[in-house]
């Protein structure tokens, strides 16, 4: 799927960016900024936006034989001033007894291991330009309670891309157990695609692959609710006011004490957000290249008109498939007998049904439930589609069966064969074992229309009307339509000929 998308949708590739949007909106000085962790620290800090706290500065081998490893805390990362790609940085998860530390992977940290490491950094081992560097010491967020399932030991962040002063993309980013902790997609993290409208997460990649669960946690990785999310576009807009990046990777963090904090602003963030999203960033960049935004409300409002929804349309037309939320609206064909009024030879119309029948749908909310294998439909609604008959007799006949956890469909439907023979071919039984307990129920084939597609069901009569909703669509009508937990309910407004 996703060479499908690099081809067909024209992501943006790095060159095409660089040329079109970062030389054009970036000045040199702006860029030299943005790579240096510790000077555009102090500026956003200086300008009110949260950042961690810098607890030691190592310039040189002076600062290195100096510096005063007690002050540490027990928790800290260690980063390189001109890292890339997020190499050479050190996240410290605790201290032991001996006072050395336990990094992020569960290995022992010393303090010749922090020297040596340091002196890589000296080195310009992890800088930008491959020549030498500093190293600080900064203040470990503390993940939020929101996000913590989802990261394995590191810390998520949230990478936003602002243009002319609208958050255009975003995404989350995961640490996993392949990528040591650390939320990075280069050594195997996971990128979440989030509605830049909503803040929820859609979709996930690891290693330019789709995923639906977190490799560590099997957690479902989409309809994560961002927290702080407008603030989080706030900080974002406000990031590039301050730096006078024209096109600005901001990445966030959102610790449980503190909400949103910016780790570091970026002139050259990566393009990995585009598989992320399911959506190029070039389409999206050129909607908003010359609009006259006033302040950071209006850079987020913008956002939402021009990209709400969107992320679902990019997937129908990329997959061929719908896009359906948790609670979606339904057609249900059914035949119904015509009604004539016949002249009986005197002044007396006579009401008779005709010999023919025509097709008429009813319209019902159902909830898109993948849990569930088969899909199910209230007895009542079942009675009112023409069903009453089959429903009445199934009742009849299975309340004498005795069904217990050993009970097997076949003996039962053997039990039942005469009947089964006569309602015919459009009627069969299914066994269904729940948390509930044991369930023998009458399955019917109905046509139904979802999202203006038609699907053949098989659905099991069950009285649902305790139940917010009369009709649950299981997995096995599924097939043909992708679920997104962040869409909401709608009417479906199609019908099909």
């Amino acid at each position: 799927m996703l060479t499908t998308i690099k081809k067909s949708r024209g992501l943006l590739g790095m060159n095409s960016r660089n040329l079109t949007y970062i030389r054009p909106s970036n000045l040199q000085d702006a860029i030299r900024l943005a790579d240096n962790k510790l000077r555009s620290k102090e500026l956003l800090f200086n300008n009110g936006i949260p950042v961690p706290k810098v607890f030691g500065v190592i310039k040189n081998r002076k600062d290195l034989e100096m510096f005063k490893w007690a002050d540490l805390p027990k928790s800290f990362v260690l980063k390189p001033n001109h890292g890339r790609g997020g190499e050479g940085i050190k996240i410290i998860f605790g201290q032991k007894k001996d006072q050395s530390w336990v990094s992020t992977e569960g290995r022992r940290i010393t303090i010749k291991d922090l020297r040596n490491h340091i002196m890589d950094v000296f080195e310009g081992f992890y800088s930008l330009s491959g020549v030498s560097d500093i190293a600080f010491f900064e203040e470990r967020i503390q993940i939020s309670k929101t996000l913590k399932p989802y990261a394995y030991k590191g810390i998520p962040d949230i990478r936003v891309i602002v243009y002319n002063n609208v958050p255009v993309m975003a995404m989350l980013r995961l640490p996993t157990k392949e990528s040591d902790g650390k939320a990075n997609l280069h050594l195997g993290g996971i990128g979440l695609g989030i509605d830049i409208t909503n803040g929820i997460s859609t979709h996930a990649v690891q290693r330019d692959q789709l995923i639906e669960k977190h490799p560590d946690s099997k957690l479902k990785l989409s309809g994560i609710r961002i927290p702080y999310w407008r603030k989080i576009l706030e900080i974002a807009i406000k990031c590039q006011q301050v730096s006078k990046l024209g096109y600005i990777g901001v990445d966030v963090a959102i610790d449980k004490e503190r909400g949103p904090v910016v780790l570091e602003i970026n002139a050259h963030s990566g393009l990995s957000i585009q598989i992320a999203n399911l959506a190029p960033l070039k389409y999206r960049l050129q909607k908003v290249q010359g609009i006259k935004v006033q302040d950071e409300a209006h850079g987020i409002r913008i956002a939402q008109d021009l990209f709400g929804g969107e992320i679902e349309e990019e997937i129908e037309e990329i997959s061929g498939k719908q896009v359906l939320g948790i609670i979606e609206s339904i057609k249900i064909k059914h035949k119904i007998k015509e009604i004539a009024e016949v002249d009986d030879g005197g002044n007396d119309k006579v009401i008779t049904e005709k010999n023919e029948s025509k097709l008429e749908e009813m319209e019902l909310k159902a909830k898109i439930d993948t849990g569930a294998g088969v899909s199910s439909i209230d007895k009542e609604i079942a009675r009112k589609l023409g069903y009453g008959d089959v429903i009445d007799e199934f009742d009849e006949v299975v309340k004498d069966l005795e069904i217990t956890q050993s009970s097997k469909a076949d003996d039962l439907d053997e039990e039942i064969k005469d009947k089964l023979l006569k309602w015919g071919e459009n009627f069969s039984t299914v066994l269904i074992r729940s948390s509930h307990g044991i369930s023998y129920r009458l399955m019917v084939n109905m046509e139904i229309i979802l999202s203006g597609v038609e699907v053949f069901s098989r659905m099991s009569v069950i009285d649902r009307s305790h139940l917010e909703f009369p009709v649950i669509i299981g997995k096995k009508d599924l097939l043909k339509f992708i679920i997104d937990p962040s869409k909401k309910a709608q009417t479906i407004m199609s019908s099909v000929e």
